[in-house]
């Protein structure tokens, strides 16, 4: 039987969709965490704890465990392992993205260096130093700009500034944050942030696989919801995409130009860009899927999960077809209104009765303190709907969330 190693972070959505993958396939799970885990002493060669912040710490206790018991495939599920993923299948030889292409898409800055090399179409940007005088830093932008950490994701810290003033004050509510004990932020991520032009325009966000440095898209979604600032904060996205077919066939170019501008060549792909009259321009090209539980709306072939298709690829398995289902689908992630204690959830019965909403997953937990963006990175659920249309998906979640209430105290 083959062995696949999993990089599982506490923080992550992902475990159990990624665990019921591999149990389909029915391979040896070793899971790795940054956390111990009581059962760890029992269970030597298929749990481990990994600072996934070090990655040569990292793939040197892999390849111990390896040097007992081989491994076939290691995936990381989100940004946090994203790293550590690809400098372990180095070090063993195993099927990923080499470790400087995973950095590079891992920090903006440097993935903005080289897509601008490569003439990706990307906004004008620059790196600042959180030491400098914000003041004077301003001074240095166009207005209206996006301020932005180096390395967080799900638009964490993420701030529009129209002006010096506003500059000022997101450029100080992201020293903060990185300042928080809840925050891994090390090197450069931790002594600089990327000021970079805003772009008007939708907002898309792109599935895909990279299958010996071929891209292949998976699923391209829409996000109806305006995303103007000041925070970004995702809520709805829609697959398939109601854009014209030649501004879809434009999306997917440039995402692979991005890719190869970075080095990507093998393994998942998670791409953010704004469309406008001067076509597709990237903001993010991430060397992992989709996050949170946002994969549960994909469906490939004869009803493989995203997650499957990724751990056959991993472990070089032939993948019959990856080709989404044809009925449209969606997913709402459940923003938080505004920091507090969840005391109570009412209307999911309500909510799940909605024609079309096969799902309504509640993942924050009554007594649990919620914190909004640009500070937060989590959601209170999610709520998934399918239907014979796009627009119908997008009523559906947009009902279903209607029905919903939340007591914040």
């Amino acid at each position: 039987m083959q062995r696949l190693l999993l990089l599982l972070p506490t923080t992550t959505y992902r475990t159990h969709d990624f665990l019921d993958a591999a149990r389909t396939l029915g391979v040896e799970v070793v899971c790795a965490s940054d956390e111990p885990s009581t059962f760890e002493a029992h269970a030597p060669d298929n749990l481990l704890t990994l600072d996934f912040a070090d990655p040569d710490a990292a793939a040197a206790k892999v390849a111990a465990l390896a040097d007992r018991r081989p491994l076939s495939a290691v995936v990381g599920v989100d940004d946090l392992t994203a790293v550590a993923a690809a400098a372990i299948a180095e070090r063993l030889g195993l099927r990923a993205s080499g470790r400087a292409a995973v950095a590079a898409a891992r920090d903006k800055y440097q993935m903005r260096q080289c897509l601008a090399a490569a003439g990706v179409p990307i906004p004008r940007f620059r790196r600042i130093a959180l030491k400098d005088d914000p003041f004077l830093a301003a001074r240095g932008v166009e207005f209206p700009c996006v301020l932005k950490p180096l390395a967080l994701s799900a638009s964490r810290g993420v701030i529009r500034a129209n002006n010096v003033d506003q500059f000022i004050a997101a450029f100080r509510r992201i020293v903060a944050l990185l300042a928080r004990d809840d925050v891994e932020a090390s090197g450069d991520a931790a002594q600089f942030l990327l000021a970079e032009e805003y772009l008007p325009g939708i907002e898309v966000a792109l599935e895909g696989l990279l299958i010996g440095g071929t891209f292949h898209a998976l699923a391209l979604f829409d996000k109806p919801d305006p995303l103007e600032g000041p925070f970004f904060e995702e809520t709805i996205y829609v697959t398939p995409s109601r854009l014209p077919a030649a501004t879809q066939a434009a999306i997917e170019r440039v995402s692979a130009d991005a890719c190869a501008a970075l080095g990507l060549g093998e393994g998942p792909v998670h791409a953010e860009l704004r469309v406008n009259n001067d076509g597709p321009w990237v903001l993010e090209v991430a060397a992992r899927s989709i996050g949170g539980l946002c994969s549960r709306t994909l469906r490939f072939g004869t009803g493989m999960t995203l997650e499957e298709i990724i751990l056959r690829h991993a472990l070089g398995w032939p993948i019959a077809s990856l080709a989404r289902e044809r009925r449209p689908a969606g997913v709402m992630m459940i923003p938080i209104p505004r920091a507090g204690r969840l005391a109570a959830v009412r209307g999911t019965e309500a909510a799940g009765a909605v024609a079309g909403v096969e799902e309504v997953a509640i993942t924050a937990h009554v007594g649990q303190d919620v914190v909004p963006l640009p500070e937060g990175w989590q959601y209170l659920g999610f709520i998934f709907a399918r239907a014979e249309t796009p627009a119908a998906v997008e009523a559906a979640l947009r009902d279903a969330h209607a029905r919903l209430s939340f007591e914040i105290a």
